[in-house]
This record gives structure tokens, C-alpha cells and sequence, in this order.
């Protein structure tokens, strides 16, 4: 597009204003007399000019930028209210102008050479105090610190008190005191609803913006997240159109290796919703195998800089909660096109392996194939095959390349942590059938092992290629946190040398030489608390939990856009475009963007905060399951594992279930408990009793709240104590039992909703 042209010598007002309008940059006063041509002595009726129009109100600003006066001020408070393609947008906390006046949409833009740390970047709902600058097309604001944060939309339910007075009890556990309601906006009591404040002052209460309905209906708890953390979970119909156009594209078998006559088979949960990765293997004759890990070839769908791909980095992951998914792609692509559906012709990014006698990778090749899945296994189907000698010859030679994988996995020492994951079934009505730990089988790590070679393949081979990676990254422990798990272990007379190299092997060996199963779950949970949290990045740091020294993310680019982004980065890196698309159904190349070339760093960074808020959301949810699977058995004593310890009480977790909850420090008895915080412990200070991290507990559930999440315990007999008891495991069977009603709190005010349950 041509640069306008303006007519040369000292501008008029109108002139300025307009130039300040259509500047595609902050225009300050070299950008003005620049573009008017003015030079020399006229600089100085230039500066008067712009002195002139500041004081008549015209515009405001400095001499490096000007703005047009009014709307904005120059320095404000801004809320975060989008983050699109890594790109924050704000808009003014408070905007004044009129009704019909919508406020400006600003972008942040970060000071150069100041690195964003994970744990300082925005999210939406930050506030952050900012000077603005209009340049031309829209606002630029320049973040000068971040604010405190300040709730500005809670999800809760509405209560009436005994005089009629609406009052919101908040779903949010950290949120512990109900909020008058000034305006109900037509939602009735018992209603899930979403309000924000009512005006400035505390007084105003808060209003009612949404109505979401039953907040113990099928599938409320998953809503409840998803509101919580804004999650994105409905396309524009450009990206949906997009989708469908995306879905029509013919595969070309001229293009493609044709890998349909290879048994390839996928091995996925049995309530899988979609199915990305499959897997092959056969004997190499010289006590190897050759192997393929065969993976959705999203990346000929899902071209760069779409609409549709906009969306899909927008949310950087599929949210998986029990009662839905909230996918990264429309369905017709995520549980359709690109799913690796059996008897099916499906497009595939195929990893080719070859696995020596030692379980070592020493060869990898990558191509775009076609292939035909043979058959898709549940776990449990693949595993009951292989151990009743029913299976077939593909399974059979799944399971030998793997045990040679597991002696390479073995020799390598990974971080071995046991962290069971919880499972929550329902029926067809939505309702929970059941609340389990997920047993984990040799199928799990079959293909877990096979998705790890492939992961390592795929980075290594973009780094023979000097090409562009996005790593996942786990950096090893920090020195503050190694120094307080040395502190920790010395409460119980173990040693931890501080000068040593760190590795997973010495974790391993920590908990190996722990006999006592009690004292084992003390040490593995410290261990599990000094841990990082792993990232995606551009810049290698190994992946120090899996004792990997390059590792990416390639075997799941149906529900994460970091897969997505690699798979790009090995169309680039060994010539695998197909020919271009033609006639404008979708965006022509397959490969990565210019922009994401020169910015992965950003990408990384807004996919990480994606996957942080996608994990929060799914745990909370599990939570509010196993809170109202609870709820009907409140009263109930349960063998529990103390989890966490403060001074104000303890967190312990039921055995078998992983429904956490809170032990107050005034259930424990009459007499005073000190906080050990270096042990983690409270210690009675008559008594001696001691409560600490990984003792085995049978405690009362006291309260088990569906909507927070929230339990909380009471010991079982004050007078005695809280007696320990043999380690056990296990899970509930049967049906809950709910009932019920939401309760007032005290003097006729809603608390906190509690759900009735048996009297304690």
C-alpha cells in the first residue's frame, strides 16, 4: 500500500489530526515534520503548533507521540481482555465516554530487551498501569507495572436470605464470603449465575450479566471452568467455514507414501475422543525392529495464518473434561478428518524408527503418508489380549520393540514418580456412575514409550537441520528448592548433597532405599514439590524429568499447537510441502509462518500459559466430581494420606480416590499445635503428637461441596486422637447417594452452599 502523500510546509490542525489518525506508528514531532517536509526555522513554528493544539484540547502526548485528546487518557489502568496469536489486548479499566461509545481496543506492546518471564506474563483479567499512544489505526499502550488483581466477574449461585435479599455464594474456593446481590437480573434462587460489581464502591453489590442455570446439572461443573478461566469454546463461523473447506481437500496418493497396507494400530483410552497417533512394528532380522509412529497429519489441514489457525493457537490445547472436550480444531477436523478412524484413508505425518538390540533409536526418517488404521484398541482390550495369548501378530511385536524401548527407558533412569490419575465415569444421563484411580497397565506404557522415541526423533531431526524447534522443557530443580527439600529430609535424618549433579537417578535411588511405605509417600511427595513446571521454548534445556537431552512435542497435534508448530517446522526442514493448494480454499503452505519464525518465542510462551490454564481447569473440574460424588456420604470415616501441612490445619487426601480436603487446626483438640514449617508437621504441644506429610489418617468427611470443590475432614474421635492406621488403597463402588438442599448460613445469610448431608 502506498504511503499517503501530504502537502509540503507547516501543516494546518486539521492536517496534524489527520496524519496523527492515519499514522501506521506513534507519530511524535520528528514523524510529523518528516512527513510534512519541514526543515530548518520551521521546526520551531511546528513545536508552537503542537503547543498550541495541546492547550485548545486537540491532543495530548509528548514529542515522541501524540494522540488526539479525549477517550484515552495518555497514562491509565488497562484490563486484559484478550490474548490472540500471543498478541495482548487491553481496554480501559474505566471508560467513561457513553453507553454507545464501545471502548478502544488496545494492544500491549513490552519494552524491548525485557525477556517475559513465565511467571510475570499477562492473562486476561490482569490489570496493569500503561502509557497509551494512538498510532493511526488503533491504540498501542506501553505496560509501566502490573496490578494487584481485582475480581472483576465471579461465578456463583443465588441465595435469598429471610428478608428476600439476593446474595451471591461464589463457586471459587479461594472466595470464602458471600456478596449482596443489588441486581438479579432475572435469575432466581439456586440459579449458576455470572456477576461482576455493581458500581465502584463495595456497597453497590454486584449484578447479575449471565444466567447458566442448575449448577448440579450434568455437565454444569465442566461450564463452571470453563467460564472461570475463559476458555474459548465456540468457533466464529469463519473459522468453522474454514474448517469444512479445509476437511474437502483431496489426499493425493502421488504425494504421499502409501503406508495402508501396514497394520498400523492405535491404542487409545475406550472414551477417547479422538484418536492422533498410531503405532507399528516388525523385526528387523538382526534382533532390532523397524517401527512407525503414525500421527495425524494436521498440518495439511491447518494452515498457517488462517482464520482456523488463529483459533486453534488462540486456545493452544484440547481441554478434556468428563463430560466433554473443548477441542483446539472444529469436530469435522479433530473428530473426524484428521482422527485416525480404522478402515478409514487418513492423511499422516509417519515416523519411521529403527530400534537396535538395546532399545536404542539409531535411525529416524519422516515422510507424509497415507495410511489405514487396522484397528483401534481400548488399554484394556490390548492389554487382556497380550495376557490371555490372544494376540495377534502386530500386538505381539508391539509389545517385543517395546520391552526393548523399556531397557534403553531403564538404562536412561527417567524421574520414576508415582501420580495416579483420577477417572470419573458417568452414564448417559451425565451422572456419575463412578470415581476411581485409572489403573495403569503395560498397554499405557507401550505407547507411552513409543510417543517418547518419536518426540526425541522429531527434535533431533529439526537440529540436524538447524531448523526452528519448539521444546518441551523441564528444567532441573532450583537451588531454592533443593536447599528446602535438603531441610525437609533432615527433619527425618536423611541427607541430601547439595554439591552433587542433580539428576532423576538420585531421586530414583532416594526412593528405592525407602522401606517404609509411609516414609516412602513423605520422600516422593517432597520430591514431586522441588520440581519444575515444564514449558514449551525455543531454546533447549533438556527435559530433565524424562533424562532427555532434546525433546519436543510432535504425537498430538490434534489437541496441542505445539505438535502442530514442530510438524510444520519437518514440512520446512526436509522439503515435505505437497503442491499448493489452488483456487483460495485454504491458505496455500503447510510449513511454518514468517511470523512464527521470528517470534517462536512468544508462540511458546502463549501455548504454555494455554496448557497451565487448560491443567487447572480439568483438576478443578475433577474436583467438583468428586466433591458431589462425596456429598452423599458425608459423615462417613475414610482411610486418608496427609498431603499438605499449615499452620492453620492440615490437607489430606482419601486413599483410593484423591478427593482433597482441609483438617482446621480446631478439630484436632483443646490443646495448642506448633507449625514445623522445615518439617512440615504440627506438633502438639502437650500431647506430642505429631501430624505430618504422608501420614496415613481415618478421618470423618465433614462437608463435601460440589460447586468449590471443597471437602473438609474432622477426626473421628477428638478424645482420642487421630488414630494412624495400615496403608491401604482401593476405590468406592456402588451409586452415590445425593440429597439435599442448598444451605443458609448463619442469621439467615448465605454462606458458602454446602450440601446437606447426614448430622455430625
Amino acid at each position: 500500500m502506498a504511503k499517503t502523500q501530504y502537502p509540503q510546509g507547516l501543516p494546518t490542525r486539521q492536517q496534524v489530526l489527520d496524519f496523527i489518525a492515519n499514522s501506521e506508528e506513534p507519530a511524535g514531532k520528528r514523524e510529523i515534520a518528516k512527513a510534512f517536509g519541514i526543515k530548518g526555522t520551521e521546526k520551531i513554528a511546528l513545536k508552537a503548533l503542537l503547543k498550541d493544539m495541546a492547550e485548545e484540547g486537540l491532543i495530548d502526548g509528548n514529542r515522541s507521540a501524540f494522540h488526539r485528546l479525549g477517550g484515552v487518557p495518555r497514562v491509565t489502568v488497562l484490563r486484559v481482555v484478550d490474548i490472540d496469536e500471543g498478541d495482548v489486548y487491553a481496554i480501559p479499566d474505566s471508560w467513561q465516554p457513553d453507553d454507545a461509545t464501545p471502548p478502544p481496543r488496545i494492544r500491549l506492546i513490552e519494552p524491548k530487551g525485557r525477556a517475559r518471564t513465565r511467571e510475570a506474563a499477562l492473562k486476561r483479567g490482569d490489570r496493569v498501569l500503561a502509557r497509551t499512544e494512538e498510532a493511526g489505526k488503533g491504540w498501542v499502550a506501553h505496560p509501566m507495572k502490573k496490578l494487584a488483581v481485582r475480581e472483576e466477574q465471579l461465578l456463583g449461585v443465588i441465595e435469598l436470605d429471610g428478608t428476600g435479599k439476593g446474595w451471591l455464594a461464589p463457586v471459587d474456593k479461594r472466595v470464602r464470603n458471600s456478596m449482596p446481590v443489588s441486581d438479579l437480573g432475572g435469575a432466581e434462587p439456586g440459579q449458576l449465575v455470572l456477576a461482576e460489581p455493581a458500581g465502584k464502591s463495595p456497597r453497590a453489590g454486584m449484578k447479575v450479566t449471565d444466567v447458566l442455570g442448575d449448577p448440579l446439572a450434568p455437565r454444569a461443573f465442566s461450564l463452571i471452568a470453563i467460564h472461570k478461566h475463559g476458555i474459548p469454546f465456540a468457533f466464529p463461523q469463519e473459522a468453522l467455514d474454514e474448517a469444512e473447506k479445509a476437511a474437502a481437500l483431496p489426499l493425493s496418493e502421488e504425494h504421499r507414501e502409501d503406508l495402508r497396507h501396514v497394520p498400523i494400530v492405535a491404542i487409545d483410552p475406550s472414551d477417547a475422543r479422538d484418536h492422533d497417533d498410531a503405532i507399528w512394528a516388525e523385526p528387523d532380522g538382526q534382533g532390532g525392529f523397524r517401527a512407525i509412529v503414525a500421527i495425524a497429519d494436521v498440518s495439511f489441514y491447518v494452515r498457517p495464518g488462517g482464520k482456523l489457525d488463529r483459533e486453534a493457537r488462540k486456545r493452544g490445547n484440547s481441554v478434556y473434561f468428563p463430560d466433554r472436550v473443548v477441542p483446539m480444531l472444529p469436530e469435522v477436523l479433530s473428530a473426524d478428518v484428521c482422527s485416525l478412524k480404522s478402515g478409514a484413508d487418513r492423511a499422516a505425518m509417519a515416523c519411521h524408527l529403527t530400534i537396535d538390540a538395546e532399545g536404542c533409536v539409531t535411525g529416524w526418517r519422516f515422510t507424509r503418508a497415507l495410511v489405514r488404521i487396522a484397528e483401534v484398541i481400548a488399554y484394556e482390550e490390548a492389554q487382556r489380549r497380550i495376557n490371555s495369548g490372544e494376540a495377534e501378530a502386530h500386538l505381539q511385536n508391539l509389545w517385543a520393540a517395546w520391552r526393548l524401548l523399556e531397557k534403553a527407558r531403564h538404562a536412561r533412569d527417567p524421574l520414576e514418580l508415582e501420580l495416579p490419575e483420577r477417572r470419573v465415569v458417568l452414564d448417559a444421563q451425565g451422572k456419575i456412575a463412578e470415581v476411581a484411580i485409572r489403573e495403569r497397565l503395560d498397554a499405557h506404557r507401550v505407547v507411552e514409550d513409543f510417543m517418547i522415541a518419536a518426540n526425541v526423533a522429531a527434535a533431533k531431526a529439526l537440529e540436524a537441520k538447524v531448523a526452528p524447534v519448539v521444546y518441551r522443557i523441564h528444567e532441573p530443580p532450583t537451588r531454592e528448592k533443593l536447599v528446602a527439600l535438603k531441610d525437609y529430609l533432615a527433619t527425618f535424618g536423611r541427607k541430601l548433597a547439595l554439591g552433587q549433579v542433580i539428576t532423576p537417578s538420585l531421586f530414583n535411588r532416594m526412593l528405592k532405599d525407602v522401606t517404609d511405605e509411609a516414609e516412602k509417600a513423605l520422600v516422593m511427595e517432597a520430591v514431586l514439590r522441588s520440581q519444575t513446571q515444564a514449558y514449551y521454548g525455543p531454546r533447549n534445556a533438556g527435559h530433565f524429568g524424562l533424562s532427555l537431552g532434546s525433546y519436543a512435542h510432535f504425537t498430538s497435534p490434534i489437541r496441542r499447537y505445539s505438535d502442530l508448530l514442530v510438524h510444520r517446522a519437518l514440512v520446512d526442514a526436509y522439503d515435505l510441502e505437497q503442491p499448493r493448494v489452488t483456487g483460495g480454499a485454504v491458505p496455500p503452505t503447510s510449513g511454518l509462518s514468517d511470523r512464527d519464525r521470528d517470534d517462536l518465542a512468544r508462540v511458546s510462551e502463549a501455548i504454555s500459559m494455554a496448557e497451565r490454564r487448560a491443567m487447572e481447569a480439568e483438576r478443578e473440574t475433577i474436583d467438583r466430581y468428586v466433591a458431589a460424588w462425596l456429598s452423599g456420604r458425608v459423615g462417613e470415616v475414610f482411610d486418608t494420606r496427609i498431603t499438605g501441612v499449615q499452620k492453620f490445619g492440615l490437607f489430606a487426601t482419601i486413599i483410593g480416590l484423591g478427593g482433597d480436603g482441609l483438617v482446621p487446626i480446631s478439630t484436632l483438640g483443646a490443646e495448642r499445635f506448633g507449625y514445623d514449617e522445615k518439617a512440615q508437621r504440627l506438633i502438639g504441644e502437650q500431647s506430642g503428637e505429631e501430624f505430618a506429610m504422608g501420614m496415613i489418617l481415618k478421618l470423618r468427611l465433614a462437608e463435601a461441596n460440589p460447586l468449590t470443590g471443597a471437602l473438609k475432614f474432622e477426626p473421628v474421635d477428638i478424645a482420642e486422637g487421630v488414630r494412624r492406621i495400615e496403608q491401604r488403597g482401593g476405590r468406592f463402588e456402588g451409586k452415590p447417594k445425593p440429597k439435599g438442599k442448598f444451605l443458609q448460613g448463619k442469621r439467615g445469610r448465605p454462606g458458602n452452599i454446602r450440601h446437606q448431608g447426614k448430622k455430625r
